[in-house]
């Protein structure tokens, strides 16, 4: 077995470390399970849970192997994708059932399945136990063989276009704040991609969706189709100046703080959701960041909006709309987005150095198969 660690001060240093080959390697205790992690996507979205991972708390998923001379700065950055059962001592698991949901960068896991229903179940690990229930929630999807291509669709999307969702929703119900337009920064992102598709199938009087991205990414943003006006970073002057509400994936505050000074008082509110630029050490430096508006800034959790939904509507209810969404959103996406595999974990070191550098393809979706 191979994990694929990462230094938890320092993202750009990972290491490949051997904790098992072979499935006698590994000792389950009653009620637990092994699985194989068949395929998981990596995006901008995992860079963030590795920057902000001691804030959130996602290095606590998973565990690192760690020998007795290593320093505990190791961590596994979470992913989502797919598994399937390859020893099981639970009752209620046979070999070859096949999971939706939160894995390691790393070729096995092991589970304690709990709260097994006929269509999901929770890992009750003992570590997990505190951390945000939409983590350790885990799609059963019987023994059946996979499909490449949807698993990648639903491993890439899934979890992103679920924040779009609660964006809109978020939107919606503050009433947007006022604003006339939704200035979405780093908009050539999925999750970005995502919250615009989402706006533009809104029926009725909406705000105007006016995309903030890199000047190479302006021509591939126009051309998803959700946009009503697409403007490079470098042309902020553009933007129009009516009351507005911010949603800034990227995290570069150089660039948030001249928005933020370019729309003054029409800044009505600002999402803070992604880091999709995580090392902000020189943009904290550029005049401009002191212009950011924090008293009109909050930072966005998911989680925390999907938790309080689903005990508002009924998490029935919940899961069904999101459903709808995701559906219409993963259609739309098979229009632009182009996936790449990548075979094994090594391989994938170089492509985890491109992404966490922000050298990616904004029209690519990124698929390991450990």
């Amino acid at each position: 077995m191979a994990e694929f660690q990462t230094h938890k001060n320092d993202i750009t240093k990972t290491r490949l470390v051997s904790a098992g080959d072979k499935l006698e390697d590994f000792t389950l205790s009653d009620g637990e399970i092994l699985v194989a992690i068949e395929r998981f996507a990596f995006t901008a979205n995992n860079v963030t849970y590795g920057a902000v991972g001691e804030q959130i708390g996602y290095w606590q998923f998973f565990p690192p192997s760690l020998s007795r001379e290593d320093d505990t700065d190791w961590g596994l950055v979470p992913v989502w994708g797919f598994a399937s059962i390859v020893a099981s001592k639970n009752s209620d698991m046979e070999l070859g059932e096949r999971f939706y949901g939160y894995f390691p960068m790393a070729n096995f896991l092991k589970m304690t399945p709990t709260r097994v229903t006929a269509e999901r179940l929770v890992d009750g690990a003992a570590h997990r136990a505190e951390l945000p229930a939409v983590y350790n929630s885990y799609d059963r999807l019987g023994s059946g063989a996979n499909h490449a291509t949807a698993d990648g669709m639903r491993a890439l999307l899934n979890p992103l276009y679920g924040t779009s969702y609660c964006l809109v929703d978020a939107l919606q119900e503050q009433d947007y704040h006022g604003a006339e337009q939704v200035v979405i920064l780093s908009a050539s992102s999925k999750t970005a991609i995502g919250l615009a598709y989402g706006l533009s199938q809104i029926e009725g009087k909406r705000p105007r969706i006016v995309g903030l991205t890199s000047p190479s990414n302006v021509a591939f943003t126009q051309s998803v189709g959700s946009y009503d006006e697409v403007i490079a970073y470098d042309d902020v002057s553009a933007l129009k100046l009516v009351p507005s509400v911010l949603v800034d994936m990227s995290g570069n505050v150089a660039v948030l703080g001249a928005v933020h000074g370019a729309l003054g008082e029409d800044m009505r509110w600002c999402h803070n959701v992604g880091l999709t630029h995580w090392d902000t050490s020189e943009a904290q430096k550029d005049p401009a960041a002191a212009q950011i508006i924090r008293d009109r800034s909050e930072m966005f959790f998911a989680p925390g909006h999907i938790q309080r939904r689903a005990k508002e509507w009924g998490a029935l209810d919940f899961n069904a709309k999101v459903a709808g969404f995701l559906a219409g959103g993963i259609e739309h996406a098979q229009t632009w987005m182009e996936i790449k595999e990548i075979q094994g974990l090594e391989p994938f070191g170089p492509i985890y150095d491109a992404v966490v550098a922000g050298n990616m393809q904004a029209k690519e979706g990124l698929i390991i198969l450990p």
